[in-house]
């Protein structure tokens, strides 16, 4: 990239790359980068302004295509890119988005955005709320914090899962109802003779008056527990349907204490060009994972009927 930039300045008139750098090997120019940083960097007429702002569009749909995890730390496209964490940043932001950000991310199509932990401020709290609709009061903010401050110190974190603080924030409206209420689930492992290694999940919830048991197999004892839940579900909600989990990752808390340690989750859902990630803990880790599952379907039913979708 900086080899491209360097050339135009000295006279070239034709850039070669790709789409996010990919390529056979390695060393590709990445266009996603390098047409804004002309265009607005290097004030070059690249694009006409429309056609820039569909970059990170761009950028995300290629990676799908690939099958390639999109770069959450791409310069423009990034899912981090225009991310804000400090609660002095925050506030900064909240009065002039000028003050930590080197372009207004509308540009490129990507969205600024407040990341949440327990060393955030109101602010964070109250720019999420925002990005929602939601007008949230000084008592309403301090419990949010409250929670999530209590919830990292058992193990979570959601830095990188912003969708289970969005549910946070949905369950302070006096009029939310939560689609669907666990009842219990179990789980079950085994190694039959002739069969080998089998994972049987079961998942009774419920639906309004109704309750619903479900049981499905799986390649492991969380698979076949999403997939009990999945299916649990999805007569209720056919939306549904459309989610695939596309990345789980469990991340050992204290390692020290061996097999007894604690657990964190965290689990990717996709549907179409929605994309969202909850995390669960605890030290057992069908829990953690359950939390986490639980959690997405719900943020999932949220998120796809806001952005259209529909849920029956």
């Amino acid at each position: 990239m900086a080899n491209s930039l360097t050339a135009v300045r000295t006279g070239c008139g034709l850039v070669q790359g790709t789409v996010n750098g990919y390529g056979e090997r390695v060393g590709n120019a990445d266009l996603v980068t390098i047409l804004p940083n002309l265009q607005l960097k290097m004030g070059l007429a690249v694009l006409p302004p429309e056609r820039l702002r569909e970059l990170t569009a761009l950028s995300r749909f290629v990676a799908e295509v690939a099958n390639l995890k999109h770069d959450d730390h791409h310069p423009y496209t990034g899912h981090s890119a225009f991310a804000h964490k400090g609660g002095i940043h925050v506030a900064a932001i909240l009065k002039h988005p000028d003050t930590y950000q080197h372009i207004d991310p509308a540009l490129v199509g990507n969205a600024m955005r407040s990341v949440i932990s327990e060393l955030s401020g109101r602010g964070n709290i109250q720019f999420q709320a925002r990005a929602m609709g939601m007008d949230l009061d000084r008592e309403g903010m301090q419990r949010v914090l409250a929670q999530i401050k209590h919830l990292e110190h058992e193990g979570f974190t959601f830095e990188a899962a912003e969708a289970s603080v969005e549910l946070m924030l949905h369950r302070l409206r006096p009029d939310y109802q939560r689609p669907f209420e666990l009842v219990d689930y179990f789980v079950l492992t085994e190694h039959r003779q002739g069969r080998g290694l089998l994972a049987e999940g079961m998942v009774k919830v419920k639906l309004g008056d109704t309750v619903k048991l479900t049981a499905a197999e799986g390649n492991g004892p969380v698979n076949a527990l999403a997939t009990a839940l999945q299916t649990a579900l999805a007569e209720a909600y056919p939306v549904l349907r459309t989610v695939r989990l596309t990345d789980y990752k469990v991340r050992i808390l204290n390692s020290a204490s061996g097999t007894a340690a604690a657990t964190r989750v965290l689990v990717d859902f996709q549907s179409g060009a929605e994309a969202w990630t909850t995390v669960g803990a605890s030290t057992n880790i069908i829990e953690a994972s359950w939390r986490a599952l639980a959690d997405s379907m719900e943020y999932a039913l949220i998120r796809l009927s806001r952005t259209g979708a529909g849920v029956a």
